[in-house]
């Protein structure tokens, strides 16, 4: 600085031997001065970028890490380089506008708001980066952090505003923030759901209740498909029919939803499908039905054990078989619901390791409902979907073999044909 101000007092006395007067003079030192240490301002801005940044750059390629490479590549290093114009100034402004004291403090602070903004944008390239880094963990894919990211920038861009206004008003951070605090009132009214979407993400990542890639469902919201994105506010899902529905972050706290990523895990995709039965078809197995039930591959061991368990216990216990409610016999219901059975532990589609069912439900005015309840090994929608309908394409084929079936309501060719009739 001794020798800056000694070559400025050479300048002075240069003016003034030209003749100039002082008031003049004075006003021409201090626009020179200006001009140089802008200049100065701006090589040293080209400078630190072309020259320092730059070799950082070379240093980061050739490291095998890839953290510096995020570094770099959210031009970190790049925006902190623009930090040297504004120190420089900031630090010199004083002393070219010595004769300008009013002008002087203006340029002092718009130094200061300036490197408060570099200082800024940099923090967030800096968090960015952080983030990005921390994506490329295996943790990640479990804890989602964008609510914590997003509360920190908010955090700090907050301080940024005050330290502007700050330094605009010349105020202390201090008194401003404890003004602040007579509009908490009103900050908590404004910042409402970013408050509450706070608090549902720290749950959420708490309990791990929903990560981006799981399939939710929410009816309340019109959300049924991938969770892509999760933020501070909201969480985006994209539904089967590529539509994009926005959640409130809050609301995977406060309404229920479904998560299907239980089901994902467990490599079965459930199905769950009844077919009626007309309770007018269903009888007992008399001998013709019995041969023909012993020509289905299925049928043939179960149908013979079956006749001689019925046998023995009928004549161990001397039944009447001249009526057919004495007894034990078998009935092509029962006989139907073990082929279904049967037929679906040979299907290679069906998970015969997870919840196996061939049921009953309760019999209403539309028939008695025969319910299968499996898992099928492939849980892609559309291959779910083509095993699914194949299984009861079948079936529904197979029916009339047990002299049985469906139940529907009559349609009008039904009724159609009974006028003819």
């Amino acid at each position: 600085m001794n020798a800056i101000t000694q070559w400025v007092e050479k300048l002075d006395k240069l003016l003034l031997s030209t003749g100039m007067p002082e008031s003049l003079g004075a006003t021409t030192r201090t626009v020179i001065v200006a001009v140089i240490i802008f200049s100065l301002a701006i090589l040293a801005d080209l400078i630190t970028r072309r020259i320092i940044v730059s070799g950082i750059k070379r240093i980061v390629r050739k490291s095998k890490t890839q953290i510096d490479d995020i570094l770099i590549q959210r031009r970190v290093f790049h925006k902190l380089a623009h930090i040297i114009p504004g120190l420089l100034i900031y630090s010199t402004a004083g002393f070219i506008f010595s004769d300008y004291p009013a002008l002087g403090d203006i340029v002092t602070r718009l130094a200061l708001i300036y490197i408060i903004i570099v200082l800024l944008l940099s923090i967030d390239s800096f968090i960015n980066a952080l983030h990005q880094i921390y994506l490329t963990t295996p943790i990640s894919k479990g804890r989602p952090i964008n609510g914590y990211v997003q509360v920190v920038k908010i955090i700090i861009y907050f301080i940024a505003i005050i330290l502007i206004i700050a330094s605009l008003t010349k105020e202390s951070p201090g008194k401003l923030l404890t003004g602040l605090g007579a509009m908490a009132a009103v900050l908590m009214l404004v910042f409402k759901d970013t408050i509450l979407g706070f608090v549902a993400s720290i749950q959420l990542s708490a309990n791990k209740m929903v990560v981006p890639g799981d399939w939710i469902d929410m009816p309340s919201h019109n959300a049924d498909g991938t969770v892509i994105d999760i933020s501070l506010n909201t969480v985006k899902v994209q539904n089967w029919d590529k539509t994009i529905a926005t959640v409130p972050t809050y609301a995977l706290v406060s309404d229920s939803f479904r998560n299907w990523k239980g089901m994902e895990e467990s490599g079965g995709r459930r199905i769950k499908r009844s077919i009626n039965i007309d309770m007018n078809s269903v009888r007992f197995v008399d001998d013709e039905m019995a041969e023909k039930f012993k020509k289905i591959q299925l049928l043939k061991d179960y149908v013979v054990n079956r006749e001689e368990e019925i046998l023995k216990y009928n004549e161990d216990n001397k039944i009447d078989g001249s009526i057919l409610v004495n007894g034990r016999r078998m009935t092509n219901l029962g006989t139907f619901r073990k082929y279904v059975e049967e037929y679906l532990h040979q299907h290679p589609k069906i998970h015969n390791d997870m919840t196996f069912l061939v049921r009953q439900l309760q019999s209403d005015e539309r028939g008695l409902p025969l319910e299968i309840y499996v898992f099928s090994n492939d849980q892609a929608w559309a291959n779910y979907e083509a095993i699914q309908s194949d299984i009861f394409d079948h079936i529904l084929a197979v029916i009339p073999e047990f002299d049985l079936k469906v139940f529907q309501n009559p349609s009008g060719r039904d009724f159609q044909n009974l006028v003819s009739n």
